[in-house]
């Protein structure tokens, strides 16, 4: 699947073990926002400065009824080991069957050193408390995307005058 679901439908639930072992179903945040992005793979320049923006900002997030987590096909060890290597405080999903990738059209054709081939395709989507799709971000740039998430959630948030209320 390469399309992405669209603002105001319900986000797929689809259930992958965080970097502890835990299985984590965005179904479970119902009531929260849900900040849901993908990244190619841990350890790598893009992908670590993300994850350390998001890490940053968390308690921000938390502040405004958010929970992160970020989605690669790595392996739950290997996010253990991202975790603790960049000191991060953000859940982190693994997800090497792709059905994560592939419910949220992450997972899609884009090029690469002139070539096209299919992969994981930084994207976000920000989840409302109802479950429903509130923005997308279909092809991120990793240095300032946090903030950008932040700010797009704090206008939802203050839209609609509390943390738990949809868009």
């Amino acid at each position: 699947m390469d399309a992405l679901p669209e603002k105001g439908v319900m986000a797929p639930d689809v259930i992958a073990p965080d970097q502890n072992g835990r299985e984590f179903s965005p179904g479970d945040y119902r009531g929260k926002w849900l900040v849901l992005y993908f990244y190619p793979k841990d350890s790598t320049g893009g992908c670590t400065l993300e994850a350390g923006e998001f890490s940053v900002l968390k308690e921000r997030f938390t502040l405004l009824g958010a929970v992160i987590a970020g989605v690669s096909r790595d392996t739950v060890e290997s996010h253990k080991r991202f975790e603790q290597k960049q000191g991060l405080s953000i859940t982190l999903l693994s997800d090497p069957g792709r059905l994560l990738h592939e419910a949220f059209g992450a997972w899609r054709m884009k090029r690469m050193y002139g070539r096209e081939l299919m992969g994981a395709v930084r994207s976000t989507f920000l989840i409302a408390p109802d479950g429903t799709v509130a923005h997308v971000w279909p092809n991120v740039k990793a240095a300032g995307h946090a903030a950008a998430v932040l700010e797009k959630l704090g206008e939802f948030v203050h839209q609609s005058g509390k943390s738990g209320a949809g868009p």
